[in-house]
Order: C-alpha cells, then sequence, then structure tokens
C-alpha cells in the first residue's frame, strides 16, 4: 500500500497555525525588498527637506522673534509631532494598500486562506510588517532630527517610541477600516484630502492646540496626532500635561489600537468566508 504524498507532507499545519502571522509577516517583508531604495530614500528625504524647510527655515525665524514655543527652540517643539506623523502616515499606507491588494486588486489573501493560514494570522501578519516599516521610518526620522539638533537631550529618544505607538494606533484602524471597505473608488480621495489633511493641520503640530479657536480644536482631540505629540513633548523636553491628560492621551491611543484590530479580525473573518 502507498504512502499519500503531497500537501499532507509537506504543509506542516500545526506549524502553520502556531506561526501563521510570522510567516505573513515574512512574506510582506520579502516583498518590501522589491522597493528598498525607494523605502530607504523615502525615509531620508522626507524628513531631511521638511526639517531643513520648516525646522530650520521658519524655525529660525520663530526662534529669533519669539525665542521659540514652550520654552523650547522650534524644531525641538516640533519634533515629536513631525515623529507621530511620519509613523502614521507610513503605517497608514502600508496597511491600507496591502488590505485593498490582497481583497481587491490581487486577491493574495484569499490564496493564503486556501491554506491553514487564518483571517486573523493574515491580519496580523499584515500588522506586524507595517510596524516593521514603520519602526524604520520613525528610527531614520529620529536620527535626522538628533543630527539637525532637535533633541536636546536623549530623552528625545523617547518620543520616537511615541511615534511608533501613535502608528501603531491608527494603523490598526486603518487595517480594520480597509477591510472593511468594498468600493475603494474614492476612499484614497477622502482618505488624504478630508481625514490626513486635517488631522497634519490641526492637530498642534506646528503651534500648540490652545491657540486654535475652539470649534476646531476638536479636530485635534480626535486625532492620534495630537494625543502622541502631547506624549512626545512631555517626554523630549518636559511639556506640562496634567496626570489625568496623561492617563488620556495613553488611553486613547491603546483604545484606537484595540478598537481597529478587533474590526479587522472581525472583517478578515468575514470576507474571507464568502
Amino acid at each position: 500500500m502507498s504512502t499519500r504524498q503531497g500537501s499532507l507532507v509537506l504543509v506542516d499545519v500545526r506549524r502553520i497555525k502556531s506561526r501563521g502571522a510570522l510567516f505573513v509577516t515574512e512574506s510582506r517583508i520579502l516583498n518590501m525588498r522589491k522597493f528598498i531604495p525607494i523605502v530607504i530614500s523615502l525615509a531620508v528625504a522626507n524628513p531631511t527637506l521638511y526639517l531643513v524647510a520648516v525646522g530650520l527655515g521658519v524655525g529660525k525665524l520663530i526662534n529669533i522673534h519669539s525665542g521659540g514655543v514652550d520654552g523650547v527652540k522650534y524644531l525641538t517643539f516640533l519634533a515629536p509631532a513631525l515623529l507621530a506623523t511620519a509613523a502614521i502616515q507610513t503605517a497608514m499606507d502600508e496597511v491600507v494598500f496591502t488590505t485593498i491588494q490582497g481583497f481587491k486588486w490581487g486577491k493574495v489573501f484569499y490564496a493564503m486562506n486556501a491554506t491553514p493560514l487564518t483571517g486573523k494570522q493574515i491580519a496580523n501578519g499584515v500588522f506586524l510588517s507595517a510596524l516593521l516599516r514603520t519602526a524604520f521610518s520613525v528610527v531614520v526620522y529620529g536620527v535626522v532630527i538628533d543630527l539637525f539638533g532637535g533633541f536636546t537631550s536623549a530623552r528625545g529618544w523617547i518620543s520616537v517610541l511615541i511615534g511608533l505607538l501613535a502608528g501603531a494606533a491608527f494603523g490598526g484602524l486603518m487595517l480594520g477600516v480597509s477591510a472593511w471597505i468594498r468600493n475603494d473608488d474614492q476612499f484614497f480621495n477622502i482618505l488624504g484630502r478630508f481625514i490626513m489633511m486635517p488631522l497634519f493641520l490641526f492637530s498642534g503640530t506646528f503651534y500648540q492646540l490652545s491657540t486654535l479657536p475652539l470649534y476646531l480644536r476638536w479636530v485635534g482631540w480626535l486625532s492620534p496626532i495630537w494625543h502622541s505629540t502631547e506624549l512626545g513633548r512631555y517626554f523630549t523636553y518636559g511639556h506640562h500635561i496634567s496626570p489625568l491628560m496623561f492617563v488620556v492621551h495613553f488611553g486613547y491611543l491603546f483604545a484606537m489600537l484595540t478598537f481597529g484590530i478587533l474590526l479587522a479580525y472581525n472583517e478578515f473573518e468575514k470576507r474571507l468566508a464568502q
């Protein structure tokens, strides 16, 4: 009697069930290798050009005429906001395009799900790979900021970790939203023009949120950029935050992360079951 050969021998089901998310992460990282020059150039060029234009150009005028902002030079004030924005933008781009590609454009998630990989594992793999790329981008951003003198002490590097937390929170949310979206015709226009742009402009990025009129401050209150920026400034140079707001900032980011991941699990499983 012949022994059955094929997938039952070639595929270790127990291993996939225990490490499936890591296999998906590995697949995404190998895919990113095709675009390493682009990933590196964007990670280096974006912060360098931005810091030259805004941090040093505009910042020099503000330092001369106003003595800085919040008791520190403008670049130090700006650095945590730029780190948070870079993390959020990178995480969002990675999860959104990957998720829509997996479900609609290339349908690769359905091929993955034909193996013992579950929807939850696929979602975790996409999220983890996005975090790795985000971590790389934020660390590079932090190095450039440090070279430009944006960190006045080693504490400034804590804002890199805070920025990564913001990227994880918003990335998790966008992972769930991208899986929930069925029609992407205007999705990218809405995301770029009506979500990311207001969040960037009205989150206390270039100035303290309290200087905005009350009818615009709510944008900052809902923005992960503002919550992470406030924490980043606190750890970087001692920006004042009350104990209550300290808890609120962290709580908001973790709540966004948790809601997004749970939504992603539900939507991935639902769509892959169709």
